[in-house]
């Protein structure tokens, strides 16, 4: 007698293979549309490009936005600028240690060791891939002196076993928000706490200006902050040569050169404008994503806590490698000959060589951390994806498991 064919296990029956892509589906894009475009034109044609009226206009409007305590942000040339002058502005030093994921963009550990400080890498929640704040609170010594969590692909941190944790040990938290516009916590967005927080507008961001950041917080440190991003000078340079203005500054500190221009204000002022719009079809792609993959049991998905509202910055599958015969690269380069593009985020800081090496460590010292980057890959997330696009990228991966299920 024949035996029927038995469909491939714990994946949905769907319709038939689509025909592969021809065109390259790029990882995440930026969209920039003409609003930015003559924004960015008139400045030009202004009589001021560096920091000056648009840079003040953005501040006071992303301050706006998020909530920031004090009402208003200082914009600076990068996130990695905000961690910085932010340990910075609190006193955080050489001597002292900052807690970190090793789950993250290395420029988190960079801003600690750019403060002349000691990052303490530990390991993050298997879920949210954010800062377990068990290992946490194993990891804080007599030099702790802040906790810097990371609102990993959007979906905020713990902040409320953080926030314990800071307040009974005495510490500063500070958070990297690279992600996290517009993250929301218990129903207020990041960067309205009263804690220091920094945030990204690199060219693959939910809210880009090419090159840039943003820091909010208690405005006291915010403007210590402000003081360190340019020189350690009194006064910027719209200050000095406006007709309103004065040239005598003083240098109240060796600081640094981390001021934010005018024309990456200019496109910031119409990103910000759109944002919502931005962050609703990321939800869209998000979801269709999470119902396309829901029940395959060789996928693991991103997890959205209750209480809390991502930023779906990232959507970061996992491969549950146990069952399929074909690991993460691979996946990845198959991915791409379909012409889907993607990317990994992240390698943990851990093993990186520097890292490694200066602090001793090994792969497997940081287990949750290790595991996830060995199984992980980021496919396209950002709002110019059409719903053809979402379809191909679901098809491509859903063909994938069912030609290498196990």
């Amino acid at each position: 007698m024949d035996v029927p064919a038995v469909p491939a296990p714990n994946v949905e029956a769907r319709r038939p293979p689509r025909p592969r892509r021809t065109a390259f589906l790029p990882y995440s894009p930026p969209w920039i549309g003409p609003e930015e475009i003559d924004e960015v034109v008139a400045t030009l044609r202004s009589d001021w490009i560096t920091t000056g009226p648009r840079t003040h206009a953005f501040e006071a409007a992303f301050g706006a936005y998020v909530g920031a305590p004090g009402g208003t942000s200082l914009m600076l040339s990068s996130c990695t600028a905000g961690l910085h002058v932010a340990l910075e502005a609190l006193g955080v030093g050489p001597g002292d240690e900052v807690i970190v994921p090793s789950l993250t963009f290395v420029a988190t550990a960079n801003a600690v060791e750019h403060a002349g400080a000691t990052p303490v890498l530990v390991d993050v929640s298997p879920d949210t891939l954010c800062l377990d704040p068990e290992a946490t609170e194993a990891a804080i010594g007599p030099r702790t002196k802040a906790l810097m969590p990371v609102h990993y692909a959007g979906h905020p941190a713990d902040l409320d076993a953080l926030d314990a944790l800071a307040e009974r040990h005495g510490l500063h938290l500070v958070e990297d928000a690279a992600h996290a516009v517009p993250t929301e916590h218990r129903g207020t967005r990041i960067g309205s706490r009263p804690n220091l927080a920094a945030f990204s507008f690199y060219a693959t961001k939910n809210l880009t200006t090419a090159e840039g950041g943003a820091l909010t917080g208690p405005p006291e440190l915010v403007e210590r902050a402000r003081t360190l991003s340019l020189h350690g000078m009194s006064k910027d340079a719209w200050k000095r040569f406006d007709k309103a203005g004065s040239w005598a500054y003083d240098v109240v500190a060796p600081g640094f050169k981390y001021n934010m221009t005018d024309l990456q204000a200019a496109i910031g002022l119409q990103q910000l404008l759109k944002l919502d719009r931005f962050h609703a079809r990321r939800r869209e792609v998000a979801r269709r994503y999470d119902e396309a993959f829901a029940g395959v049991e060789a996928l693991e998905t991103p997890t959205e806590r209750d209480d809390v509202r991502s930023a779906w910055h990232l959507y970061v599958l996992r491969l549950r490698s146990e069952r399929l015969r074909i690991d993460r690269d691979a996946f990845i380069d198959a991915l791409k000959d379909r012409n889907v593009g993607t990317s990994v985020h992240y390698r943990p800081v851990h093993m990186m060589s520097y890292y490694a090496d200066r602090y001793g460590l090994s792969p497997h010292d940081i287990p949750v951390a290790h595991d996830a980057f060995r199984r992980m890959l980021s496919i396209p997330l950002h709002p110019r994806l059409s719903d053809h696009d979402v379809d191909d990228v679901i098809d491509a991966v859903l063909s994938l498991v069912e030609e290498h299920v196990v």
